[in-house]
Order: structure tokens, then C-alpha cells, then sequence
């Protein structure tokens, strides 16, 4: 048993969830035309905004960094490739921020003439003509800064293959020209050019310059540049605009101007080498003539032509000797001049491979030229005072130092070399007695020769070298795929904003009616009034169009005749059966203006249809409404009965006024409504109309405002509380139930007026015609 009672519980819990969902979505329903207007007008919003919003298209290339090929001496890769920064290469970081630099897009910009642009107009919208779809070539004559702020905008009209004219925005100055003449204006010289697309003669063409400053920042951030995979030195660039092939010249030219600079910087050191090669041999040009000479006028001197000397000494030691004396002082030379080109050049690049055989000197000079390079690309987009660079400066002082110290200390150990090589020779001196003089003088002046020629022969090759190198520049971005792009536009997209749009469209009036809904505190349905009220509901009376307060007849089909015959119906087994005298029915109300009056009168002419004998009562002395909504003049009614004890009852009423139905009606207001009420002369009527008539139906006050009602409930044999939908408050249901408890009103109905069938759906309007 208790298994059966807890399943029906929980199924009349299911079946009020369910009846509460389908409440609430028949609450939705009756805002349907809400819905519909609002998704209509948010499509018409998001078609609007595709016409109106200039496509966007998206460009792609993707480079290769060669780091072998970008400058960097190859000492140096191998410690380069040691430089971790969260897995990404230094160098690469660097190269996606000179990609980016303001200044190398400045010269893209420049280049590719994109602070001039050309526009025709189609019904509101304008349509950007880039390339070959632009009717003219616009040159602008004027220097770098004042591009950087021209501003200003004006209209060409192409007339034929000869001529344009030429206006301001407003049309107020229209001039024309000959094609490719210098056309001198506020902002400067142009020079309009005809292109080969002569689609677009006698239309107007609306021409804007736009300072490059602007361009420079709408392009930086249109502008994306990124590694494709972590620690490769594959580079993916895309950048979007209004115009596809646009987009993919600004790619394209910004890679060659990147390939462009980044040459010139490689040619810095091989510039730098040359120049101090080229000087050191002009140097060594001087001394060997001056040694050669000497030669000449040592053998002049000595009549000699032939000189060959027979010794028995290890002459194979000797010459091993000279060879390293030699040598030596090729080197010691070779630091004198590095030496000296480090104190006159201060922020030059220093020479690399001039045979140096200091590793260390050689690593750092390399490292050097590496860093000093990194430092000026960095400070071609920014200061000095960037971090990065007072760092770098930081390092290249350092650096410097130990280049300069490490050659000190390389040239000391030579020196000392050079010395004990000496002392050797003069040891070997000592024992080649039978050389003659001459000989030892010789020697010394051909050791001389010696030293100077295989310098010189030995700067050549590398002058030799450097020019070879310096023509195969090698580009330091190697193109993996030329800048691409869809036909078809990523902003804006279709297909989201229609979406957007029916999203809007639901979503809006969802939250208006949402909150509609929480915020009415409106009785609206028979069931908010089962909520709150444990009184028997009559039944509900839809609202009503006509301006007929009279609504009732006897051969009328319309949706609120047929409501009040339920009504009818309803009271009818409420209702005593009392075959001996006829029912009393009060009509009453919380406030005023909830149609007590029009439910009474069409009560009565619904009871007065089906050939019942009805009395009408106006017994709401204070605003009385049945006199006017009959449209009476008549001065006598129930004030004047109760009152005057002269006034019989039959003076009072109105014979077949309604429908075949008497009418007793209010009469003038008093100023005591409520002890007039309270006179026995008022139950002489109700006892009157029991006893002539079937029915009698009373117009009573409002029970929250006086005490009328409750005074002579008594008489009544059921009281019909109508509510009116929409208009009472819902705290306002207490009045009722209070009055009930307390027993100050008894057999008491409710009868809800003025509902509407659309807003409560199928149940309500079904059979109303």
C-alpha cells in the first residue's frame, strides 16, 4: 500500500512538472510574434551588415632563415647554436622582429604606393580598385615627411584616353588635365597616369592619401609573423586586407625588401676586409720597392751578379730558421695593422680571415662582428636605450677589450719567439767563420725581401678572396612559398553572423518576455488563482472588443455569449433548489474597474435568455455604472427607497429594460451609502425580488475599499468575486481569502474576467467562434 501511494506521489509530481513546463511554453507561445519580428528584423540587421562591411582576405608565405647565409662568420654558428631562448634560436627572434620593424614596412608601404588608394561607389558601399583594376597610376612627388602626414582625399572622373578632371570632395572645384601631367595641388605634385582597365570611364573615382604613419600601424597589426614548429627556422607571414592581391604584394615585397637589407648588411664586413686589405697592400707596395732596391744597390756596389757560397755548414737549419723568422714577423706586422685599424675605426665592423693565428683573437673579432651587427639591425627599429641594446654595447665594450688584450699578448709572445730565433741564427753565425761578409749582409737584405713579398702575395689572395665573395650575395631569406590567399574572405563570415543574428533575434525577447514574466505580478490564469484561493471557480470570461457594455442575446455565438451560458450553467449547480422562491447573487469585487458591473448586467440578460424572470439591483450606491452602461436618465432607484419611506417598491423598478429583464437601478448617490444598506428597507427588495423572480442579480461594491458588501452578504445565496486577468495583483488575493476565514462573506465563487484566449491557448478558445 505504501508502494502505491509513493508511486501515485510521484507520478502527480511528474505530471505537475510536466504541466508547469507546457505552462510556461504556452507563456512563451503567446509572444510568438515577438520572436518572429525580432529574428526578422536581426537577419535583415546581419544582411545589411554584409553588405555593408568591407570582405577582409588573408595572405600567406612562408620563408626559410638561412643562418649559415645571414652573416654570422662560420667560427661563430656553433656557439650561436648553443643560444636557447624557451627553445626558439635568438637569431630567428630577432629576424621575426626586423620583419616587423617600422621601418622596413615605411619602404613596403612606399614602395608598393599603398597610402594611395582608389575607390568607386555602388549604392552606399565602397568598392576598393587595387592593381590592375585601378583606372590610374597616381605618383605623388614629395619627400618621406611630408608622406608621413598628407592627409586628404579627392575625386578623378577618366573622360577619354587623353583626359580626366579633377575635383575636390564637395564638387566645387572641377578642373581637368592631360594625362601624365605634373598637377601642382595644396598637398603637393601629382602626376595621374592612365592604366590599361577603361572599364570605368565617366565614373567617378574617390581617391584618399593617408599619411604613412597611420599605414605603418594599421599594417603592423594586420601583420602576423611566426615560427611554424618550435627551434625551426621555417617562418610563416600573413597579413589581411580589404584587397587579396594587395595583401599578397605586401608580402612578397616585404620578404625582397627583408632579403634587400639584410645583403647590405652581410656586405658591411666584406667592405670593411677589403678597405684594410686594399690599405695594407698599398702600404707593403712601398716597402717592397724599397727592399728591392736596396737589393739592386747592394749588388751594384759590390759588383756582384751571381753570388753562390760553398759552406759546410747545415744550411737546410739555417734556411728553416729564416722561415719561421720570417713568418713571425708576418705576424707581428699583421697585429700592428689590426691594432691599429681597431683604434681608428671605433664602431666598424673588424676584418675576419687576414691570417691571424691567435685563435682567440680570431674567435672574439668573429663573435664581435656578430654581436655589432645584431646590435644595429635591432637599433634600425628602435634606441639606444633599449635594453637589448645598452646590453649588446655592454658586451661589444667587453669584447673589444679582450681583442685588444689577447693581440697585445700575442705580439709579446711573438716578439720573445722572434727573439730566441735570433739568438739561434747568431749561434749558427758563429760557426760559419769562412763565410764571407758580403754574404751575411746579403742574407739579411734578401730575409727582408722575403718577409715583405710573402706578405704581399699573401694579401692579394685575400683581396682576391673578399671580391669573389662579395659578388654571390646570398639572400638571407630563402622563399618556401610565394604569398597565396582563398578568393574566398574570412571576415565576415556568412554563415556566423546569420547565426549571430537568429541567435540575437531568439535571445532578445526571450530575456524581455523572461522578464515580463518574473516582474508581472498579475493574476492572469484560473490556476494563479487555485494557488493562492481554496474557493470553487466558476469559470472565466474572455475580454471583449465591442464597445457594448450589453454583450449577451439570445441568438449570438460569439466566444464571450458562450462563456457567460457556461457561467449560467455553472451557477446553476451551485445554486439551492428552491422550487418556493427565487435565488439572490451578489456580484462584487476587490477593487473597482474589474467589470463587476458588466458581468451583472450580462448575467442577467444570460438568465433573462432562456425565459427566467430576472431582477437587476444596483446596489453600488457609491459609483454607480448600470445607469450609464443602459444609457438611462432616470432619477429615481434605490437611494430614493431606501431613504424615503413614501416610495413603494414598484416606483423603483424598470420593467423590461434588459432583455425582458427589470431593473432597479442606484439612484442618486448618497452621502451615507453604508447605513442606508444596513436599513431593513433593503431586504424588503431582496425578499421582494425572491418572491416575483427567479433570479436576482445585485451589483454590490468593491469588499477592499467600504463595507457594503460585507453588510448584506447575508442575503445572498452565492457571491460571485470576480477577479479581473491582467489587472489585480496577485498580493491582493488575501482580500478574498481573509474575508472567507473570517466569515465576513460566505458562499463565495470566483469568477475570473477579462482573460485572454489567444495568450492562454488552445483550452480557452476552443468552440468560440
Amino acid at each position: 500500500m505504501e508502494f502505491e501511494n509513493s508511486f501515485y506521489g510521484m507520478e502527480n509530481k511528474k505530471n505537475h512538472r510536466e504541466d508547469n513546463v507546457r505552462e510556461i511554453l504556452e507563456k512563451f507561445y503567446y509572444y510568438r510574434k515577438w520572436f518572429i519580428i525580432s529574428v526578422l528584423f536581426f537577419l535583415s540587421a546581419s544582411a545589411l551588415y554584409l553588405y555593408f562591411t568591407p570582405k577582409e582576405y588573408l595572405a600567406t608565405a612562408t620563408i626559410y632563415i638561412n643562418e649559415e647565409d645571414s652573416g654570422m662568420p662560420s667560427e661563430l654558428i656553433a656557439l650561436k647554436e648553443l643560444e636557447i631562448n624557451g627553445g626558439v634560436k635568438t637569431s630567428i627572434i630577432n629576424e621575426t622582429g626586423i620583419l616587423k620593424s617600422r621601418k622596413l614596412i615605411e619602404r613596403v608601404i612606399v614602395d608598393l604606393n599603398l597610402h594611395i588608394s582608389q575607390f568607386e561607389k555602388n549604392f552606399l558601399v565602397r568598392n576598393e580598385l587595387y592593381g590592375v583594376k585601378s583606372p590610374f597610376k597616381i605618383s605623388l612627388f614629395q619627400n618621406d615627411s611630408i608622406n608621413s602626414v598628407i592627409d586628404t582625399s579627392f575625386i578623378l572622373v577618366p573622360k577619354s584616353n587623353d583626359s580626366y578632371l579633377l575635383m575636390d570632395d564637395d564638387k566645387r572645384s572641377v578642373r581637368e588635365y592631360k594625362y601624365d601631367d605634373i598637377v601642382k595641388t595644396s598637398f603637393g605634385e601629382l602626376k595621374i597616369g592612365l592604366n590599361a582597365n577603361k572599364s570605368n570611364f565617366d565614373k567617378e573615382i574617390f581617391v584618399e592619401i593617408l599619411p604613412v604613419s597611420n599605414l605603418i600601424n594599421y599594417y603592423l597589426e594586420r601583420l602576423s609573423i611566426k615560427l611554424t614548429e618550435t627551434g625551426a627556422n621555417i617562418i610563416s607571414l600573413s597579413v589581411y586586407d580589404r584587397s587579396l592581391n594587395k595583401a599578397k604584394d605586401l608580402l612578397n615585397t616585404l620578404i625582397k625588401q627583408y632579403n634587400y637589407d639584410a645583403i647590405e648588411y652581410k656586405n658591411l664586413i666584406t667592405q670593411n676586409t677589403d678597405k684594410f686589405v686594399n690599405d695594407r697592400i698599398s702600404d707593403i707596395t712601398n716597402d717592397l720597392y724599397l727592399v728591392d732596391k736596396g737589393v739592386e744597390e747592394f749588388k751594384t756596389n759590390n759588383n756582384l751578379t751571381d753570388i753562390e757560397f760553398q759552406s759546410n755548414l747545415n744550411l737546410s737549419d739555417n734556411s728553416d730558421l729564416e722561415k719561421q723568422i720570417v713568418d713571425i714577423s708576418s705576424q707581428i706586422k699583421l697585429v700592428d695593422y689590426f691594432l691599429n685599424f681597431i683604434n681608428e675605426n671605433g664602431e666598424d665592423l673588424l676584418p675576419t680571415n687576414i691570417g691571424l693565428k691567435d685563435e682567440a683573437s680570431t674567435a672574439n673579432t668573429s663573435k664581435y662582428n656578430a654581436l655589432l651587427m645584431e646590435r644595429n639591425r635591432i637599433l634600425s627599429s628602435s634606441s639606444k636605450i633599449n635594453p637589448a641594446v645598452v646590453n649588446l654595447d655592454n658586451q661589444l665594450v667587453t669584447l673589444k677589450s679582450n681583442i685588444i688584450q689577447s693581440l697585445s699578448s700575442f705580439k709579446s709572445s711573438l716578439k720573445f719567439s722572434l727573439d730566441d730565433l735570433r739568438m739561434e741564427e747568431n749561434s749558427l753565425r758563429a760557426k760559419r767563420n769562412i763565410a764571407p761578409k758580403q754574404e751575411r749582409e746579403f742574407q739579411d737584405i734578401t730575409r727582408k725581401q722575403q718577409i715583405i713579398e710573402s706578405l704581399y702575395l699573401y694579401l692579394l689572395q685575400k683581396r682576391e678572396e673578399n671580391a669573389m665573395s662579395m659578388g654571390v650575395p646570398v639572400p638571407n631569406a630563402k622563399v618556401i612559398d610565394n604569398a597565396y590567399g582563398k578568393e574566398k574572405p574570412i571576415e565576415p563570415k556568412p554563415i556566423l553572423v546569420i547565426l549571430s543574428g537568429l541567435f540575437l533575434g531568439g535571445l532578445l525577447p526571450f530575456i524581455a518576455i523572461s522578464l515580463i514574466l518574473v516582474f508581472n505580478n498579475k493574476v492572469e490564469t484560473i490556476e494563479d488563482i487555485e494557488k493562492v484561493l481554496n474557493l470553487p471557480v466558476l469559470g472565466d470570461i474572455p475580454n471583449s472588443l465591442s464597445q457594448n457594455k450589453v454583450i449577451v442575446n439570445e441568438f449570438d455565438a460569439s466566444s464571450i455569449t458562450e462563456a457567460f451560458r457556461i457561467l449560467r450553467t455553472n451557477i446553476d449547480f451551485m445554486l439551492k433548489k428552491n422550487s418556493e422562491e427565487g435565488n439572490c447573487i451578489y456580484i462584487t469585487s476587490t477593487v473597482a474597474q474589474e467589470g463587476k458591473s458588466f458581468i451583472g448586467l450580462n448575467l442577467a440578460a444570460t438568465f433573462a435568455s432562456t425565459g427566467k424572470k430576472v431582477l437587476l439591483i444596483g446596489a453600488d450606491l457609491r459609483k454607480p455604472k448600470i445607469q450609464e452602461y443602459l444609457d438611462l436618465n432616470e432619477k429615481i432607484g434605490l437611494t430614493n427607497f431606501l431613504s424615503n419611506t413614501d416610495i413603494s417598491i414598484d416606483e423603483i423598478i424598470l420593467n423590461q429594460v434588459l432583455n425582458n429583464c427589470d431593473v432597479i437601478l442606484s439612484g442618486p448617490i448618497p452621502p451615507n451609502p453604508s447605513n442606508l444598506l444596513i436599513n431593513e428597507r433593503f431586504e424588503e427588495v431582496i425578499s421582494f425580488g425572491k418572491s416575483n423572480y427567479d433570479f436576482v442579480v445585485v451589483d454590490t461594491p468593491p469588499v477592499s475599499l467600504v463595507t457594503d458588501t460585507m453588510i448584506i452578504s447575508h442575503l445572498a445565496d452565492l457571491i460571485i468575486y470576480v477577479i479581473r486577468a491582467n489587472f489585480l495583483d496577485k498580493r491582493l488575493l488575501s482580500t478574498p481569502s481573509k474575508l472567507v476565514d473570517n466569515k465576513r462573506l460566505e458562499n463565495v465563487a470566483i469568477l475570473l474576467n477579462d482573460t485572454n484566449t489567444k495568450k492562454l491557448g488552445y483550452g480557452y478558445s476552443y468552440g468560440y467562434s
